[in-house]
């Protein structure tokens, strides 16, 4: 899919920057991704006091492209709370890579780039299929 409005894509990324819940870091992330069948899907950060469930927005974008009838993600882009591209974490990576595979893009901070070059042998379900 060539035809990725990717501005569309930050503007919605840029409005779920305001809906993060931040109120420990006020680090507010928004994403936004484009589907194989054309929807756009979208996730925002929503903390918790233990840190350590908090949800990074590409687990409500995830959440949302599942809940809406699933599919693959093809184009993803990720903002901070100016708006400013935003290379996702490890585990999100993992995300994007299950849910978009290989060849999903991502507007990063150097540009567009594809789930392979932003997570080289990557894990994934194939993997899975190589049990003994």
């Amino acid at each position: 899919m060539s035809d990725v409005d990717w501005d569309a894509l930050r503007d919605r990324a840029i409005e779920m920057t305001k809906r993060a819940y931040a109120p420990y870091s006020n680090y507010r992330v928004g994403v936004a991704g484009l589907t194989d069948d054309g929807r756009v899907v979208a996730g925002c950060n929503v903390e918790n006091a233990g840190y350590g469930v908090t949800l990074c927005a590409e687990c409500g974008m995830v959440s949302e492209l599942h809940a809406t009838g699933g599919g693959l993600l093809v184009a993803v882009y990720c903002v901070d709370g100016r708006g400013e591209a935003l290379m996702p974490c490890g585990r999100c990576r993992q995300l994007l890579w299950e849910n978009g595979g290989a060849a999903c893009r991502i507007m990063t901070p150097e540009g567009i780039q594809t789930m392979e070059q932003v997570l080289p042998q990557a894990f994934g379900p194939d993997n899975l299929a190589q049990r003994p």
